[in-house]
C-alpha cells in the first residue's frame, strides 16, 4: 500500500512554495511594509488552534491522523468554534506568512492548499466520523461549522 501524504507534508512543501514564489515570481507587492507585520496575528493564531487542538487529541487519546478512525468526538474547546481548528490554524499560519512576505503569488499557495484539505481529506474525516458517532456527528455538525 502507497504511503499517503498527510497535511502537515502539504503544509510543509506549501511554506516551501510560498517561499520559492515569493522569491522567484514575486508577480505584485500588494502590502507594504507596515501592513506585512500584522501577518504575526493570524500565525499566533494559527500556532495556538493547532497547540489547542493537539491538546484535546491528546486528552481524549483519540487520533490525530486522517485515515484513522476515531476513538472520541471532540466537540468542546476549540471544536466548539470549528470542526476542523487544525486545518483551519494551518491557513491561518500560510496567511501570515503570505502576509509577511507581503506579494501576491504565496496568497494561491494559500487557496491551493486549502483546496487540497477541502477536496482531499475533510470529506473522508467527516464520512468517517458520521459511520462512527451517526446522530452524535450530525448534530455537532449542524451546530458547528467547518471553518468558522
Amino acid at each position: 500500500m502507497p504511503k499517503t501524504l498527510l497535511p502537515p507534508t502539504y503544509f510543509l512543501a506549501s511554506l516551501g512554495l510560498m517561499a520559492a514564489l515569493a522569491l522567484l515570481l514575486p508577480v505584485a507587492d500588494v502590502l507594504p511594509w507596515a501592513w506585512r507585520v500584522l501577518g504575526l496575528a493570524p500565525i499566533a493564531a494559527g500556532v495556538w488552534l493547532n497547540l489547542a487542538a493537539d491538546r484535546a487529541f491528546k486528552a481524549r487519546a483519540t487520533t490525530i491522523k486522517p485515515f484513522e478512525r476515531s476513538s472520541a468526538l471532540l466537540t468542546d474547546g476549540v471544536f466548539r468554534i470549528s470542526r476542523n481548528p487544525m486545518y483551519l490554524g494551518m491557513i491561518l499560519i500560510l496567511v501570515g506568512v503570505a502576509m509577511l512576505i507581503g506579494s501576491l503569488s504565496p496568497f494561491f499557495v494559500v487557496a491551493g492548499f486549502t483546496a487540497i484539505i477541502e477536496m482531499r481529506f475533510i470529506p473522508l474525516e467527516e464520512r468517517m466520523l458520521a459511520e462512527t458517532f451517526g446522530n452524535a456527528w450530525t448534530a455537532y455538525s449542524a451546530r458547528t461549522r467547518r471553518w468558522l
